[in-house]
C-alpha cells in the first residue's frame, strides 16, 4: 500500500459531492489517491433549485488537484434511470470496480420548518424533504450495490447529522437523519455476508459553504462569527470529515465497524487525522462541557 496515497488504484461514487461534507469527502479520498465520481444536481449547466454556486465539475478539479482523478457526472438521485446509468457507466469506464459508495445526498435545508411541530407543518414540504434526504439514498444504493457484492468488498457510507438517538429539533429533519442511519445498519446485515461494509458518519458543528453564508463569513474568516454563536469557535471544516471517510476506506480492518453510526470526534482518536488547519475538534467534548446541561446528554450512539 502507498503509505501517502493508500486509496490509489480504488474507485469512489460520491453520490451529493457538489458541497458541504460530501465535497469534502469526495477531496480527501482524491487526497488519498482515489479515482471519485462526483455527482449531483448543480453543474456548469445549470444549478438545482437549491441555486447555489458550487458545482460537480468544481468539487471534481478539486479532487483531482489533490492527487486524485476527479469525475463530474450531472445525476438527479431521486431519478432511478439517471442512478443507473451513472452505475453503468462506473461499471464500463473501471472494469465493474466500485470499492467505495458514499450517499451524502441532502437538499433539504429550505425544506426544513424548526419552528412549528408535526401537525403544523406542510405536509408536501416534509415529504419531499424525506424525499430527498432518504429515497435518494436508497435509490443509489440499489444501482451501487450490485458492484461491490460481485467483488466481495466495499464500503458504504451514509452521512448524517448526529450519531445517537437524541431529538434533532425538527420532526422532518429528524426522521430524516435517523433513517439514514437506519440505512447503514440495514445495509450492513444484508452485505455482510459479502465482505461489504456499511456504516453511518456524522460530522460536528459543520462549517459548509451554507453556513459561513448564513454567518456572513468566509473560511477565511470564519472566527468572526464566534462573538454571534461562540460555539462555532468548536465548529469543523469538510475536510475532517473526509479525512474521517478516507481513513475508514483505507483501513482493511473496516469490517469490525459495519453497522455502527460513528462520528468524526470518535474516529479522530482512533485514526490521528487532524482538520485542515492541525486541529481536532470534539463537538461531542465540547457537548458535554457547555451544552449539555441545558439541553441533556447526546446519548449513546446507536
Amino acid at each position: 500500500m502507498n503509505e501517502t496515497q493508500p486509496l490509489a488504484g480504488k474507485v469512489a461514487l460520491v453520490a451529493g459531492g457538489t458541497r458541504g461534507g460530501g465535497r469534502g469527502i469526495a477531496v480527501q479520498l482524491g487526497a488519498a489517491g482515489a479515482t471519485v465520481y462526483v455527482t449531483g444536481r448543480s453543474s456548469t449547466a445549470g444549478r438545482s433549485d437549491l441555486d447555489r454556486p458550487e458545482t460537480v465539475e468544481e468539487t471534481a478539479a478539486r479532487v483531482t488537484a489533490a492527487g486524485g482523478t476527479g469525475i463530474a457526472v450531472r445525476t438527479d438521485h431521486s431519478d432511478p434511470e439517471e442512478v443507473r446509468a451513472l452505475v453503468d457507466r462506473i461499471a464500463a469506464e473501471q472494469d465493474g470496480r466500485l470499492d467505495v459508495l458514499v450517499n451524502s445526498v441532502w437538499g433539504g435545508d429550505g425544506l426544513t420548518d424548526w419552528e412549528h411541530p408535526l401537525w403544523e407543518q406542510d405536509l408536501d414540504t416534509g415529504l419531499r424533504l424525506l424525499h430527498r434526504a432518504v429515497e435518494t439514498h436508497i435509490v443509489t444504493s440499489r444501482f451501487a450495490l450490485p458492484l461491490m457484492v460481485a467483488r466481495r468488498s466495499g464500503l458504504v457510507v451514509e452521512v448524517t447529522d448526529g450519531n445517537t438517538a437524541r431529538y434533532r429539533g425538527s420532526f422532518f429533519y429528524d426522521i430524516a437523519k435517523s433513517t439514514v442511519i437506519r440505512l447503514a445498519v440495514a445495509q450492513a446485515a444484508e452485505l455482510k455476508p459479502y465482505g461489504v461494509a456499511a456504516v453511518a458518519v456524522t460530522p460536528g458543528f459543520l462549517r459548509s459553504e451554507a453556513v459561513l453564508d448564513h454567518f456572513g463569513v468566509t473560511e477565511a474568516d470564519w472566527r468572526n462569527a464566534v462573538a454571534e454563536d461562540p460555539h462555532f469557535a468548536h465548529s469543523e471544516t469538510p475536510a475532517y470529515l473526509g479525512r474521517a471517510v478516507a481513513a475508514l476506506a483505507a483501513d482493511p480492518g473496516v469490517m469490525a465497524k459495519t453497522g455502527r453510526a460513528l462520528a468524526t470526534w470518535g474516529l479522530y482518536r482512533e485514526y490521528g487525522f487532524t482538520d485542515a488547519d492541525g486541529t481536532q475538534p470534539d463537538w461531542a467534548a465540547h457537548w458535554a462541557d457547555v451544552l449539555e446541561e441545558e439541553h441533556g446528554p447526546l446519548g449513546d450512539p446507536l
